[in-house]
């Protein structure tokens, strides 16, 4: 059986996506999310990396100051979102 690899996806998606949840998740949570939302097996890239699964992404968007972290997750804004 052979396996179809997608294209890959933007971080820019992923928080874009964030927003449109309206509300802070857990990075467990997120990860989940993000597997229903692009898919199980689905890549991502940003500006300045590539071929990360969601679970690095994650850490690369936290690590680059894109999230607000609570007591009740991580969200973002449309202006932690770069325009290049």
């Amino acid at each position: 059986m052979s396996q179809v690899v997608s294209e890959s996806i933007h971080g820019h998606q992923v928080m874009e996506f964030m927003i449109s949840l309206g509300r802070a998740v857990s990075k467990l949570e997120l990860e989940h999310l993000i597997a229903e939302r692009f898919g199980e097996q689905a890549r991502f890239h940003t500006c300045s990396a590539s071929e990360m699964d969601a679970k690095q992404l994650i850490a690369f968007l936290e690590k680059k100051g894109k999230f607000t972290e609570s007591a009740t997750g991580v969200e973002t804004s449309a202006d932690r979102i770069c325009n290049h």
